[in-house]
């Protein structure tokens, strides 16, 4: 029985960033009640760009590498990444830059005698911004 082998020896390097395009979420303004409405924040958005370079590639002749099989090799990492993201800390760095950014809102407004209301629930505090969930 005769057999064909190929296999890599790939290394990869990642640039990872979450974060949430603040251009998107939606609100409304009472100028009438002084009240600004937060009605809608997007999801976290995950970009990851992979550098993935292919060492000692080898492989027979009758069993050579094709598209498919680095295309498969890109799959594996891309999921491997987004595991390692789940375990990690990222998201909630994110989120907490999301709140802090939400706090800034809450303090012009309520320095300007507004009321800031997210979901129909009123923000009386920082406090209540950090256990909000998007």
């Amino acid at each position: 029985m005769i057999s064909f082998n190929k296999k890599a020896l790939v290394v990869v390097n990642a640039k990872v960033t979450i974060g949430y395009d603040l251009s998107q979420i939606e609100t409304h303004i009472d100028e009438e009640n002084k009240t600004v409405s937060i009605l809608y924040i997007p999801e976290e958005e995950l970009n990851i760009y992979p550098t993935i370079e292919y060492y000692d590639v080898t492989q027979d002749y009758f069993n050579q590498f094709s598209a498919k099989d680095f295309n498969t090799i890109k799959g594996r990492i891309n999921s491997l990444l987004e595991d390692k993201i789940k375990k990690s800390d990222l998201k909630s760095n994110a989120k907490n830059r999301l709140i802090s950014e939400l706090q800034k809102i809450y303090v012009l407004t309520n320095n300007l005698g507004w009321t800031l209301r997210f979901n129909s629930e009123e923000i009386r505090s920082e406090e209540i911004l950090e256990e909000l969930s998007f």
